[in-house]
């Protein structure tokens, strides 16, 4: 093993499975022990319970949600989320074509835990779907499932969101109370779960008592810094700088975490563990595991702006304290790259960032504020030094398309391998 691949432990169960080069038919992946019923459901739950969080983003503990769903009432719902809103992410698209069995497996095994007799996999992006739908055909599942499409936006994956599509609305979020453990789908308790959880359910499933590394891994996709971006699986404890150079890039500047829901962290956070404890005990997050590492001559005020931007743009505009929220954070952070802001911007950029978290329906709000105090945070002098004059690394526009990251390309099996496998990528 070379790279990042070496960080990763031999004989951890992986979600990237053995080929990733290209989708995984059904066959194979009964080969490795998918499908296999190693241990029942309630068994399964107490191995759950011993350790996994939700690799959407919020890292709530798994097993609760399920036992949630399960206790709310009869006929409940499962749900595998696909719709990757995060413009830095793309595992989950990845595995929905590389790997649509493992996810498939992992549904039905949330659905034998809960009592669910229906299923649902919702994607924006065509080709998982039509991958799934193919494993769907290919392997007739003893849950009735169906495959939801939905445009693709930042705020589509919310989990309100996703009810809210499948019951036949348009994909925005809705206020809470109910949540959809409560009343999901057709009114009935749904279980809306990530692809990576699912896909770490099934793994658990099939080797138990490999169960820890299991939930102690995660997908990361690492971009910035010039470098070419990479999906990699790596257990929790290696520390960012670790993933910095095995991703070749030796003296980042900092970087963006967690998507656009870490925020900006400075290059004396590099040292801190991949964990989502330690990076919330450190005002950061590890989210969905997108990370883009700063090059060391980028600015983080030109990187704030873009990711402001994207957020200002994807408002699902259902909230005014977010519309009006999300524009003032735009505006000032903007303010800063042009050196056009007046002496106070930085005191009002403050208290917004403290004061607007919590005040949308949806997560995107938050993002916007933890974006701007993140910076605050982070480069203090900085960002006081462009209230003296225009930054020479901010010159150009902020570009939110800089955020986004391909998806590795994943052949279907009767398309010849790449030379290169997307998962080293």
């Amino acid at each position: 093993m070379t790279g990042i691949d070496s960080l990763t432990p031999q004989g951890t169960p992986s979600v990237l499975g053995s080929a990733p080069g290209v989708t995984e038919n059904a066959g194979a992946y009964a080969a490795t022990g998918g499908y296999r019923k190693a241990i029942g459901a309630a068994e399964l739950l107490d191995r759950i319970a011993d350790g996994l969080r939700g690799r959407g983003g919020a890292g709530y503990p798994t097993a609760a949600k399920l036992r949630a769903v399960r206790d709310a009432g009869p006929r409940p719902v499962v749900v595998a989320n696909g719709e990757e809103g995060e413009p830095g992410s793309v595992k989950d698209r990845w595995l929905l074509r590389a790997r649509p069995h493992l996810v498939l497996d992992g549904l039905a095994r949330a659905a034998e835990i809960t009592g669910a007799e229906r299923g649902y996999v919702y994607v924006s992006d065509t080709v998982a779907g039509e991958r799934i739908r193919r494993a769907l055909a290919e392997r007739a599942p003893q849950l009735p499932c169906d495959v939801v499409e939905t445009p693709h936006t930042y705020v589509a994956g919310e989990e309100t969101a996703v009810v809210r599509r499948i019951n036949g609305g348009p994909a925005l979020p809705t206020a809470k109370p109910p949540r959809p453990y409560q009343q999901g789908v057709g009114g009935a308790p749904t279980f809306v779960a990530n692809v990576e959880t699912l896909a770490r359910i099934a793994l658990i499933a099939a080797q138990p008592d490999r169960r820890h590394r299991t939930a102690r891994a995660t997908l990361v996709t690492l971009a910035g810094s010039g470098a070419e971006p990479l999906l990699a699986e790596v257990p929790y404890g290696c520390t960012l700088r670790t993933l910095a150079r095995a991703q070749g890039i030796p003296e980042p500047a900092g970087a963006l975490m967690g998507g656009l829901f870490g925020g900006l962290i400075g290059p004396g956070q590099l040292d801190l563990a991949l964990d989502p404890d330690t990076l919330a005990a450190a005002g950061t997050a590890l989210g969905c595991g997108a990370i883009r590492f700063l090059a060391p001559d980028e600015c983080p005020v030109s990187l704030a702006a873009a990711v402001l931007a994207h957020l200002a743009a994807e408002s699902a505009r259902q909230c005014g304290i977010c519309v009006a929220g999300t524009g003032s954070l735009h505006d000032a952070v903007g303010a800063l790259t042009t050196g056009t802001a007046d002496p106070d911007l930085l005191t009002r950029m403050h208290r917004w960032s403290t004061a607007l978290p919590g005040r949308g329906a949806c997560g995107l709000l938050d993002a916007a504020a933890g974006t701007a105090g993140s910076l605050l945070r982070a480069f203090p002098d900085l960002v006081r030094s462009h209230l003296d004059a225009p930054c020479p690394g901010c010159a150009a526009p902020a570009d939110a398309g800089r955020l986004t990251v391909p998806v590795p390309h994943v052949a279907h099996p009767a398309v010849p391998r790449p030379r290169t496998a997307p998962a080293s990528r």
